[in-house]
């Protein structure tokens, strides 16, 4: 859902400022404020931070705040290779503590400035909104995201409106063909996906997620398509591998089912 990769969520839990709890068979839980730390540490990546100067700052920051404030609630951004806090009106550096003149966030770190959204019908962004949002967008694909397990229709509502907000982002697209995907309807997953390959033609995650719907409605070779474009579009997408092996058995080619398996335990091998 976020893009990162099994090898760095690792990193992040080693690093200690995200802590998910247990659930069955071992695996972990994360909670909405946890995705939106892990966001923000690959947005600082990707803003030129070095990784291990990334998971040192939220380790350091995690530590300092008071237990009943979410590290989640802090406005930080990349700025010449260093993280910058905000707060209350004042910017510094950390850990060094230099101050620093005001940023402003990019898009993606933006949040709303009317909560009020959340309690406008659903079904009647447009009218209060820009067309082309991608900062309200993103507040939309968080509130699915928040109401995913405990609303579900208003989770989706919230999904068609961030494509509402920003038709070319992909985010939006994904999620809400998850959810009607695991709800049965491939169909509408379908279009969904293919709608997020049109806007975003090089998003390997919705050519992939179109790979599992049509294997799952065993449709083998428009599958065994999406997943080998997948695998153009990020060499190192392991999933693709494994289940674009699978629908080789199911094609009937196992020489080839087994040499696309051997390139996932490749990848797959630490």
């Amino acid at each position: 859902m976020l893009g990162i990769t099994d090898a760095r969520l690792r990193y992040w839990l080693r690093a200690g400022f995200v802590m998910p709890g247990r659930g069955a068979g071992g695996r972990y839980c994360f909670r909405f404020q946890d995705l939106v730390v892990l966001r923000t540490a690959e947005a600082l990546v990707a803003g030129g931070v070095s990784i291990r100067l990334v998971s040192r700052v939220l380790a350091g920051l995690r530590q300092s705040l008071p237990a009943d404030r979410p590290l989640s609630e802090l406005k930080l951004a990349a700025v010449d290779g260093r993280v910058v806090l905000e707060e209350d009106g004042r910017c510094w550096e950390s850990p060094s503590g230099q101050g620093r003149l005001r940023f402003e966030p990019t898009a993606g770190q933006r949040r709303s400035s009317k909560p009020a959204v959340i309690a406008v019908a659903m079904g009647e962004p447009a009218a209060s909104e820009a067309a082309t949002d991608p900062a309200t967008a993103t507040d939309w694909c968080e509130l699915g995201l928040a109401l995913e397990t405990s609303d579900l229709p208003e989770a989706i509502a919230a999904y068609r409106c961030a494509i509402e907000a920003a038709p070319g982002l992909a985010a939006p697209y994904l999620n809400l063909g998850r959810l009607l995907h695991e709800q049965g309807d491939l169909a509408a997953a379908e279009e969904l996906y293919r709608q997020a390959r049109s806007r975003c033609p090089e998003d390997a995650t919705a050519t992939f997620n179109l790979g599992v719907v049509l294997q799952d409605g065993e449709r083998w070779r428009e599958a065994a398509h999406a997943y080998r474009r997948a695998i153009e579009l990020d060499a190192d997408y392991a999933d693709a591998f494994y289940n674009l092996a699978a629908v080789y058995e199911q094609l009937g080619d196992r020489a080839v089912a087994l040499q696309t398996l051997q390139a996932y335990r490749r990848l797959t091998r630490i």
